[in-house]
């Protein structure tokens, strides 16, 4: 299945071409780092790219103060991180391990010269989701998680910070790995805990908190105008990203959860074009997002917006959650629909703690050597249930029509009626949770059957189509569902123009769309010709 990036042990490193260097030097300044001292720590702003001359920069580990992996950086190389795209921070500590002169090249002039130099960009990029890889499959970080099994907030902000690509470490309580880490930090041991370095231990955590410690939304200022706003950042709304920026406009996306959306909840994709060997969809819109912050594009998150205003200029003017605002000339509605929550006594208690909405690698891991439950019958039910058969010793797939066959692709439905580890129960659903402070079994119930109890380690609901609209209420024309209706059904100039000039809708979120990936992608690059020429005309 493809991945975000290349294996950096098996990639032979390219350096930057003479030209590319020189440019480096006319648009930033030397600087010389002497031996041991700390050029960058976990939490400073990546301001700046930094390319060594000579020398050699190490990488460490926050909590021990020694070296981190065998490798260090060496003349023609870079210092860099995948956050330099998004203006986020450093996670990880730099040091030089002796004198060491580099090229600082301010974070502006640099994402500028990197649009004029395509080549010099596909080298830095390539290398930096490469890093970003070996993050990711060593499990390693400065953001570190205890008790990640145990407390049903810390578990959140593992979703979150896995969901967004965001490297981090998760010890279990009692373990020597957390007791290690609570020591070097002077915190309580044996307590459930999120540290940030050596000396950040985050009080009250929230993926609002580890957002802001990580930089994920502190480029945009109060009030701050940009030609368009694009709200949500699934599918449709990153490809809308992806087009703005290339055709010059001044973009943000603004998402509440994590980029990707609903199909960054999906296992793997084999249907999409392109991928023939499948590809997640959280893999799949990380590629998007690094393409759109490639040409300018910004992301903040997780933030929702709760209103909407038309102004007297003509310009929108739009409220987060936390009260901050922005404006923009035009609006591309993209926030998809959200699994409905099932109307069974104690379901919110046990949200986040045994029910879930997403099967990604970090919810398969709870489900290890036991029995998951998934409901729904379309193709991101199937590829969870697929995806957990790996780790789960039995998935059950409730499902309360009589066939798959009008909601789910056939490829998929004839690899689940083969897969031995996997049952489909159809005309079933749930009656009843138990548990205590987890969920640990459910109350099944089939047409004219008894019901039945079984033990099982989570239940992913993957059913249900609501809109995200209730902030756009009052503003465009909804249909009787809630979805916002476009071109002719409001007399509108294009298929994705709303009753309101200006705002336009794509994706599941638009009334009468088709409810795959590759049309929502479709319909958010094709939108901007319309934002542009709504902006121009």
């Amino acid at each position: 299945m493809e991945t975000i990036g290349r294996d950096l042990n098996e990639m032979q490193r390219v350096p930057l071409a003479d030209d590319h260097v020189e440019a480096l030097r006319a648009a930033g300044a030397s600087a010389t780092y002497p031996a041991d001292s700390y050029i960058v720590q976990p939490g400073d702003p990546v301001d700046c790219f930094v390319y060594v001359e000579d020398g050699e920069i190490e990488v460490v580990d926050a909590f021990t103060g020694a070296r981190y992996g065998s490798s260090t950086l060496g003349p023609a190389q870079f210092m860099a991180e995948i956050s330099f795209l998004s203006g986020g921070v450093w996670t990880m500590p730099m040091r030089a391990v002796r004198d060491t002169q580099v090229i600082e090249v301010p974070r502006a002039a640099m994402l500028r010269l990197m649009a004029e130099m395509p080549e010099m960009s596909d080298i830095i990029i390539t290398v930096l989701s490469a890093r970003r890889r070996r993050q990711l499959d060593n499990r390693d970080g400065t953001l570190v998680l205890i008790g990640e099994e145990d407390d049903r907030d810390i578990r959140c902000i593992a979703e979150f910070a896995s969901r967004n690509r965001l490297p981090f470490a998760s010890h279990a309580i009692g373990s020597p790995e957390a007791e290690r880490v609570a020591r070097s930090c002077a915190i309580a041991i044996g307590q459930p805990a999120v540290i940030f370095g050596r000396d950040r231990a985050i009080a009250q955590p929230t993926p609002h908190k580890v957002a802001e410690l990580l930089g994920l939304n502190r480029d945009v200022a109060q009030c701050e105008a940009f030609d368009v706003l694009i709200v949500g950042g699934g599918p449709a709304g990153v490809a809308a990203g992806v087009y703005a920026g290339a055709e010059g406009l001044n973009a943000l996306v603004v998402e509440d959860i994590a980029i990707g959306g609903q199909a960054g909840t999906s296992s793997r994709i084999e249907n999409y074009m392109g991928f023939p060997t499948g590809i997640s969809g959280a893999d799949l819109l990380w590629r998007g997002e690094v393409q759109a912050m490639k040409f300018g594009t910004r992301f903040v998150m997780p933030r929702r917006v709760e209103r909407l205003e038309r102004l007297d200029s003509g310009q929108f003017c739009a409220t987060f959650d936390n009260g901050h605002q922005v404006r923009a000339g035009a609006v591309v509605v993209a926030t998809g629909v959200q699994y409905r929550r099932l109307p069974i006594a104690r379901f919110a208690e046990f949200e986040g703690a045994g029910i879930y909405y997403a099967a990604t690698e970090n919810e398969a891991r709870y489900c290890s050597g036991a029995e998951a439950i998934v409901i729904g019958g379309g193709n991101s039910a199937g590829q969870a249930a697929m995806y957990l058969s790996r780790s789960a010793d039995h998935v059950r797939l409730l499902v309360r029509g009589t066939s798959l066959a009008t909601s789910m692709s056939h490829y998929l439905s004839s690899r689940l009626e083969a897969d031995p580890k996997i049952s489909i129960e159809y005309e079933t659903h749930i009656v009843a949770l138990h548990g205590s402070q987890a969920l640990d079994g459910v109350t099944i119930q089939k047409e004219g059957a008894a019901p039945r109890t079984m033990p099982v380690c989570a239940m992913f609901v993957m059913v249900g189509a609501a809109p995200n609209t209730q902030w756009l209420t009052g503003l465009v024309t909804l249909d009787d569902k809630g979805f916002v209706m476009t071109g002719d059904a409001v007399d509108a100039g294009s298929p994705y123009a709303t009753s309101c000039p200006g705002i336009f809708a794509v994706g599941d979120v638009r009334s009468g769309s088709v409810k795959r990936v590759a049309s929502s992608v479709g319909e958010g690059s094709v939108v901007i010709s319309k934002v542009w020429d709504f902006l121009n005309g």
